[in-house]
């Protein structure tokens, strides 16, 4: 056991950093982190790892050793090989809607990443089943790998590129194979290959195979194919990869929403790619602010128009345009609020000189935070709150954000936004234009239902909205526009020839004059959110733009199904454009996780000798599908629900993950303890424990956005904590049900013990994909009380069967 337990707990280190690693991954290679399809592929690694070793348990039982230590070697090399074969799978998620073969491409990234999670899942289970005598130890450092993997992998990224950080967690479990094997009836061969595998490492596995194959279609590619174009600076944080682009042959112009009429050309500029996209970009500046001339012609100036020396807050300060734009026109103050503290270690240190040290500008104060969390805690009023442009013009026109949970956004968002506007100031939001118009009415059946909710009556009078070629602004103002605000949107957009949506007064013919459309869509949509049958216009709309919450953050979800008929019949002629191929990809996601999982999980079990009293399979089947469900939807509600609270979807999984699993292992321990207890008093312990995961559960739906707004501000290691103490009481409760079934079916029905394992595998694969379906059209509060409902069921079927073996 010396050896054995500091083996398993690396190898859960592994596996719980390796499942973090891809998420990180993909969201560089493709446009997503995929977490909920990532977390789908692991539980079915150790669904079919459970149903392997039910159907060989002998032959495993008299070979542990080798068994073990040939399971964590496979493991360690499979991370590396499936991690470069995923990669070169030719998936494109951009082809989804009018490619087929794009979804067996997507299986097979799938069926890929399953191998190694299936031999990682293969040694823990071989633990569980063949030293059942020191089980309690042995979940306590396999719990204990998890969270310590997930706390290292984190900490790996901020001084390694993911390639790199691959290398170091692959270690992890060629030790532990190291360690066992060397106790084996096949040391020598075992010996041999994990040399092999060693030599392999420290010769250095050539970059090119582990090279992030990044999607041709995002940002950073694109601009690679220009002609001298060159990366001259990369760096790695779970918060992105940021990579700096020069093209000196053919200067990058960067200016979003820049006017036809303009006379100035923007000044020679560096490219930062955040993650291979969402570009933002570094501009030459000498002090000379006549030289940034262009930036009085883009949409984002418009509020300028209406504000003398305004106090600005930006959200998002990127590579510092935005600070520009404000100095520019003005500005008394700036306070530039960014996350990535490599974002702003480029502009104000590495490129200080390049970017005519902006942030060293007295007016100017720089805050390495979370926007919301800045907001929230912030004492201060400013004339202006700026958010520009966060992520690129391509992705938001393919529709690859619609899985991404986005809290800048949302109702609460802009309501706090607001509350931080001094009298007549103004909230302004830029947004890339797609047409039919969808992100711009989104935005702005958002900001309608903000303004409601503080009160106001006629929100269309505290409204303006205009639009160039490819970017629309939304202004929000703490207070009626004026008669003379009104005049100089008018003079603003006509002498820049942009086109107005919206201000108050507006008529037709003061649209659609200068960009020309078949029809002024963006001012009919506007006009309707507007008006009395807001709701019926919304409803019959072509794509989902009803205002993003908290509660249901998806922004960037547009899809609507009683759309799709029509767009598909229209798919040869551009139609494809208009779907939102994120949502298709999680329906796909959803299919092949059944499919896997009936294949890999349930029918292996036919083969297993089934002997049971009658009745057994049907309620104690569906006990554990319930608790399979119900688990992993109030898990997956919880680590979308933190992203608001941690900032980003990183941390959120690696601590509401391993604060699931650490937790819930020590309510399993305590269960059989707990179990006693009632049951001398006649009561049910299932009962009890769904009775407590039902009020906390209801109490954090309550509570939760309370607690974030009062915490949101403060530092990671304290928002870490309180997330901790705030899931442990929860998880020990949610950890009980399964202990206390499986100990029930290991009484009366001994041959059921597999199908168990198994059927409650099935639904973990399952859950953790629909839970994110169910979260995008119904909100978290609607999955966790769906959740509550299972455990319920569960308990009550438990309860009936104990009574009528009873």
């Amino acid at each position: 056991m010396r050896r054995l337990l500091p083996a398993t707990l690396l190898v859960s280190a592994g596996a719980i950093g390796y499942e973090l690693l891809l998420m990180r991954v993909l969201s560089i290679v493709q446009w997503h982190h995929f977490a909920y399809m990532i977390i789908s592929l692991a539980l079915l690694g150790y669904g079919a790892s459970g149903t392997f070793i039910a159907l060989f348990k002998r032959q495993l039982e008299t070979r542990f050793e080798a068994a073990f230590a040939t399971s964590a070697l496979l493991f360690s090399i499979t991370m590396v090989l499936c991690f470069a074969l995923g990669q070169r799978v030719p998936f494109n998620a951009l082809e989804i809607v009018w490619n087929p073969q794009q979804f067996v491409n997507l299986s097979l990234i799938y069926l890929v990443f399953f191998v190694p999670f299936f031999f990682a899942a293969s040694c823990i289970g071989l633990v569980f089943t063949c030293r059942q005598s020191h089980i309690s130890r042995i979940y306590f450092f396999d719990l204990l790998g998890a969270g310590l993997g997930a706390m290292l992998i984190i900490g790996t990224l901020f001084l390694l590129i993911p390639q790199n950080a691959l290398l170091l967690l692959m270690m992890l479990p060629l030790f532990a194979s190291m360690m066992i094997g060397v106790r084996s009836t096949a040391r020598v061969p075992l010996i041999s290959v994990q040399a092999l595998w060693l030599a392999v490492l420290i010769a250095g596995i050539p970059q090119t195979q582990l090279n992030l194959r990044i999607s041709e279609y995002k940002g950073l590619s694109q601009a690679l194919e220009v002609i001298d174009s060159d990366v001259v600076q990369v760096s790695s944080s779970p918060l992105g990869l940021i990579t700096v682009v020069e093209s000196p042959t053919v200067p990058i112009r960067h200016a979003p929403g820049l006017s036809f009429n303009t006379r100035h050309i923007p000044p020679e500029q560096l490219a930062v790619f955040t993650d291979a996209d969402g570009m933002s970009a570094i501009t030459r500046f000498d002090g000379d602010l006549d030289a940034l001339g262009y930036l009085g012609d883009i949409t984002a100036a418009l509020p300028y128009t209406l504000l003398d020396e305004p106090d600005v807050l930006v959200l998002g300060a990127g590579g510092g345009s935005d600070v520009l734009l404000a100095l520019y026109h003005g500005a008394n103050s700036v306070d530039a609020v960014e996350l990535n503290p490599q974002m702003t270690e480029l502009v104000a240190k590495t490129y200080s000189d390049f970017a005519g040290s902006v942030y060293d500008d007295p007016r100017v104060t720089l805050y390495t935070r979370e926007a919301r969390g800045f907001v929230a805690r912030s004492d201060a009023q400013y004339d202006l709150i700026h958010i520009g442009l966060l992520d690129s013009f391509g992705a938001s026109g393919a529709g690859v954000q619609t899985l991404n949970e986005s809290y800048i956004y949302t109702v609460e968002a802009i309501r706090e936004y607001l509350a931080h506007t001094s009298p007549g100031g103004v909230l302004a939001i830029t947004r890339w234009l797609k047409l039919p118009p969808r992100d711009s009415l989104k935005l702005v059946s958002t900001a309608i239902a903000a303004l409601k909710a503080l009160g106001v009556n006629e929100p269309g009078t505290q409204l303006a909205v205009i639009r160039s070629w490819n970017t629309s602004t939304v202004l929000v103002k703490n207070g009626a526009f004026t008669p003379d605000d009104i005049a100089s949107i008018r003079e603003f957009a006509r002498s820049r020839s942009f086109d107005t949506a919206w201000f108050p007064g507006i008529q037709a013919s003061d649209t659609n004059r200068f960009n020309l459309l078949d029809d002024p869509y963006l001012y009919y949509g506007t006009t309707a959110l507007l008006g009395e049958h807001a709701d019926e216009f919304a409803e019959r709309y072509k794509f989902h733009i009803e205002p993003a919450t908290d509660n249901q953050p998806y922004y960037f979800h547009f899809f609507k199904w009683a759309t799709l008929p029509e767009v598909i019949a229209l798919r040869k002629v551009g139609g494809a454009a208009l779907i939102e191929w994120g949502y298709l990809i999680l329906i796909a996601t959803l299919l092949q996780a059944i499919i896997a999982g009936l294949v890999l999980i349930l029918l292996p079990l036919a083969a297993v000798e089934r002997n049971w009293p009658a009745g057994t399979a049907p309620r104690m089947g569906a006990y554990f599908l319930l608790l399979g469900f119900a688990f992993l939807f109030i898990e997956m509600a919880f680590i979308q629900k933190f992203i608001l609270f941690l900032s980003h979807p990183l941390y959120s999984v690696a601590v509401v993950l391993s604060g699931f699993l650490v937790f819930a292992g020590i309510g399993s321990a305590l269960s059989e303890r707990l179990a006693r207890r009632l049951e001398a008093s006649g009561r049910s312990p299932v009962a009890i424990a769904a009775a407590g995961i039902g009020l906390l559960t209801l109490l954090y739906v309550f509570l939760l956005p309370l607690l974030f707004r009062g915490f949101i501000g403060y530092s990671d290691v304290v928002k870490i904590a309180i997330s901790i103490t705030l899931i442990a009481p929860l998880a020990v409760g949610m950890g009980m049900p399964f202990p206390l079934g499986l100990k029930h079916v290991a009484k009366t029905a001994p041959d059921f013990v597999p199908w168990a394992w198994g059927i409650n595998g099935f639904a973990s694969v399952m859950s953790a994909v629909l839970a994110t379906l169910l979260a995008i059209e119904f909100g978290f509060t609607f999955v966790i009380v769906l959740a509550l409902l299972l455990y319920a069921i569960a308990a009550l079927i438990l309860r009936t069967s104990m009574r009528s073996r009873a």
